[in-house]
C-alpha cells in the first residue's frame, strides 16, 4: 500500500487539495497521513524569565486544540465523497515545514505528496519563488500540486513532457501505472527546440516500445516550451500534467504571484512533479 503525505495548514486551498489527496488515494490504494507543520515564534527569555515556558506551553496548546477541531472535518469530507475507508494517520509537528516534510518522509516511508499551492502565510511563500525549486529538489518523492481553484475531476488524461532521455522513459512507465489504475490515457509532449538533439531513431525506438499502450505522443516546434507546454494542456484537455524537476524553472514561473491570474486561466490543474 502506498504512503501519501498531505501537509495541511487546514485552509480553504488546503481543503481543496485534500479532495486530490483523497482521491488520488483511491487511484494508487494508498494511505494519507495529515501532516500539520507549526513553527512557535521566537523569544528571549530573558524578557519572559518567570512565564517562558508557560507561554510555549499555551502556544503549543493552542496549536494542538485547533488541530483537533479540524481533523474531524477532514473525515467528514472523506464521508461525504465515500471514502471514508481510505486510512488516515496525523502528525502535528513543530518546526519549518520543508524540513518536517523530510523529516515524515524518512520516518513514514513516504511514496507521495499531494498539498495544496497556496495558503496562509507562510505557505505561499513556501511556493514562490526559490523555494518552489526547494520543494521540488528537496524531496526525493513525486509531490502532486494543487492549485487552489483546482476542483477535482475524475483523470481521463495525464499530460507529460519529455526530452526522450533515459531517465524519462522511468518517469513515463510511473505515470503510465497511475494512469492505467484510473483508466486514463496518457499524452506525451516533446517541444523541439531550434538547439534540440533529440534522433529520429530514438523517437521511433521509443514509439515501437511503447506501442499498444494507452499513450500518444506529440512533437512540436517551437523555442518558447512554456507557453507551448501550457497551449498543450488547454487543447488536448490535460487533467494531470507531470514533469520531471529539470522542468523546475517553469514551477517557479507558474506561482509567482505576478502570473497567478494567467496561469489560473490557462493552467488551473494539477500538477506532478517527478523526481529525476
Amino acid at each position: 500500500m502506498k504512503k501519501i503525505l498531505f501537509p495541511t495548514d487546514f485552509s480553504e486551498a488546503a481543503e481543496n487539495a485534500f479532495v486530490h489527496a483523497l482521491e488520488f488515494a483511491k487511484i494508487v490504494n494508498g494511505e494519507l497521513v495529515l501532516l500539520h507543520s507549526f513553527e512557535l515564534p521566537v523569544y528571549d527569555n530573558q524578557f519572559f524569565p518567570e512565564n517562558y515556558n508557560v507561554l510555549f506551553d499555551s502556544l503549543q496548546l493552542s496549536e494542538f486544540d485547533m488541530f483537533k477541531e479540524e481533523i474531524p472535518k477532514l473525515r467528514k469530507i472523506a464521508e461525504e465523497r465515500k471514502l471514508d475507508t481510505i486510512k488516515m494517520s496525523h502528525r502535528l509537528m513543530d518546526g519549518n515545514l520543508l524540513y518536517n516534510i523530510k523529516k515524515a518522509i524518512k520516518e513514514e516511508n513516504i511514496d507521495f505528496i499531494v498539498m495544496g499551492t497556496s495558503g496562509a502565510t507562510g505557505w505561499e511563500a513556501f511556493f514562490i519563488g526559490t523555494n518552489t525549486g526547494n520543494v521540488l529538489t528537496a524531496v526525493d518523492v513525486p509531490v502532486l500540486s494543487v492549485p487552489s481553484d483546482a476542483k477535482f475531476k475524475k483523470i481521463e488524461t495525464i499530460g507529460f513532457t519529455t526530452r526522450y532521455r533515459t531517465k524519462d522513459k522511468k518517469a513515463l512507465k510511473d505515470v503510465l501505472k497511475i494512469a492505467k489504475k484510473s483508466n486514463a490515457k496518457v499524452k506525451c509532449l516533446y517541444v523541439k527546440t531550434n538547439i534540440s538533439d533529440v534522433s529520429p531513431s530514438t523517437i521511433k525506438q521509443w514509439e515501437e516500445e511503447f506501442a499498444g499502450e494507452p499513450i500518444q505522443f506529440s512533437i512540436i516546434q517551437s523555442d518558447d516550451a512554456q507557453d507551448t507546454i501550457l497551449d498543450f494542456v488547454l487543447f488536448k484537455d490535460i487533467d494531470v500534467l507531470a514533469m520531471l524537476t529539470y522542468k523546475r524553472n517553469f514551477f517557479v514561473e507558474l506561482f509567482k504571484p505576478s502570473l497567478t491570474q494567467k496561469f489560473s486561466n490557462r493552467l488551473g490543474i494539477p500538477i506532478l512533479a517527478m523526481q529525476e
